[in-house]
Order: structure tokens, then sequence, then C-alpha cells
């Protein structure tokens, strides 16, 4: 019963927003944007507590009602900032965070907001940036990884801040174009046309960018420090062309595609690429 109401649920949430576009297109394109914004996942689980408790280092808060708590496992080597994905949270990099504590590293992680310890009920690449930025500021790391739209949003922070004290950037299974993410959004919850021209109107207003603007491949070409770019070929959360597009453009990338590993990139094999590139 559960699995069929997980795939008629799209669906309703669809109808309702197509019901309120006869009235008001602008009401369905808030509500399609809130509905895209609410991850539904994240927080932390009991086996999570106990390795993310005893790191708790601060409280930073990024808008007045946002929020993040930030994890800390000291070093006395260099700083790497953890970017993790939707509806995950710090926890998922508990393994390269061991793996990093045995070469010395001062690690940072966060949860984003509406995810793990951090206040919020919504996340986007925009807000998850301001984020990193705050975060980033504070802790000067001189490498940044992300997962999942944590990569995607990696990628915008470099091409919109490009903070100096950034020597490395690192991107796992990351997203790249919204207007592909949008048409996957549609499809998914079958919402008119119309309701799709009033978002991207309702995100060029809040945003300064339309849908077809916002282009990880776009923003690649800004970046001019080493990357490290990692995407599985069977990837069914984000498809690897977006990571193939990212490394075009992105001239001092090395780029890695692997098979079999899924979205999530945990393994001993991705652990062991990052550790090499951030190494030398």
């Amino acid at each position: 019963m559960k699995k069929i109401l997980a795939k008629l649920l799209p669906k309703i949430i669809g109808s309702q927003i197509n019901t309120i576009s006869i009235w008001s297109k602008r009401a369905a394109a808030r509500k399609a944007f809130l509905v895209f914004c609410t991850p539904r996942g994240g927080r932390i689980k009991e086996d999570q507590k106990t390795f993310l408790d005893d790191a708790k280092d601060q409280q930073i808060k990024i808008l007045d009602n946002v929020t993040v708590q930030t994890y800390r496992w000291e070093g006395s080597g260099p700083t790497v900032l953890l970017i993790h994905g939707w509806e995950s949270n710090a926890y998922r990099w508990f393994k390269l965070v061991e793996e990093l504590q045995a070469k010395n590293y001062n690690i940072i992680a966060f949860d984003a907001p509406g995810h793990g310890n951090s206040t919020g009920k919504i996340l986007n690449v925009p807000l998850y940036t301001a984020c990193v930025q705050t975060v980033s500021e504070h802790y000067k790391p001189y490498t940044h990884i992300g997962h999942s739209i944590g990569g995607l949003t990696t990628v915008y922070h470099y091409y919109k801040h490009q903070p100096a004290h950034i020597e490395k950037l690192v991107i796992l299974g990351a997203a790249s174009e919204l207007s592909v993410i949008m048409k996957d959004y549609q499809r998914l919850l079958g919402m008119k046309n119309g309701v799709m021209k009033a978002l991207d109107h309702l995100i060029q207003e809040r945003f300064g960018f339309s849908i077809d603007e916002f282009s990880g491949f776009a923003f690649a070409k800004a970046i001019t420090i080493p990357g490290l770019i990692i995407h599985d070929k069977l990837d069914k959360i984000t498809p690897v062309e977006a990571s193939r597009g990212i490394h075009k453009n992105w001239k001092n990338s090395t780029y890695i595609e692997t098979s079999g590993l899924g979205h999530s990139l945990y393994q001993d094999e991705v652990r062991h690429h990052i550790l090499k590139f951030i190494d030398s």
C-alpha cells in the first residue's frame, strides 16, 4: 500500500497544482516551487547521533529563519569542507571522515537547511550556496567536496564567489542543468505548461535567472582551479551527462566515470580517488 501511495502522490500533488492554476497561475507556481524545495528526509537517525553529536562545533546563522549546524573533526593539516546531498546530512561522510582523520586533515561538515540538526524547511541551490559561503568564510577550507545537489552547489558557489582560500574542488554525482531537472519535475507531477511558464517567471523574480540560464555547464567555464569530478554511468538519480558536460567546460578538471557504484558513491574506490587528488 505504501508503495502504491508513493507512486500516486506526485500525480495527486500535480493535479492539485494544475487545479490551482485555473484560478491563479502565480499561486500554482508558488505551490510548485515550495514542493520542489521541500525535503522529506535527511533528519538524524538514531544510529547517526553519536558520530555527529561528538563532532558538533557551531550553529551559524544564515538567514533570520535558517541556522546551520556545523561539525568539526580537528586535525593539524589542511581544512576540508564536506557538502552533502538532497535528503541526506553530514553523517553521509562518515567513512571519508575516518580516512581524512587518518591523514590528519582538519574536517568541517554541516547539515543543509531542512536537514540534520539545521533549521529551516526548504533547500535550493541559491540558499545552499549562501550557507556554503558563510561556512567557508568562517573556516577557510582549501578544498570543498560536494555530493549531488551539494556538487552543483560547489560549482555554483565557486562561480559566484571564487574565494581565494579554495585551491581544489571535488564533485560527486552532481546535477547540472536546471532545465533538465525541471522537465523531469514536470513529467513526474504531470504539471501543465502554463504552470511551468509561471514557475520560470517566479524563479526569475526571486533569483535573477531563468530556468534555462541556471547551468552547471556554463558555471564550470569560470572555474580555473583543479577539480575532480566522479560520476557513475548507471546513476539513476542524476544522469551522467551532467558531469560529462561540466568536465567538458572545466578546463582544469579530472573526470572519473565509474560503473555500478550508483548515485551515492560511498565506496572505497571513490574515497581512494578523492584522497589521491586532495593529497597531491
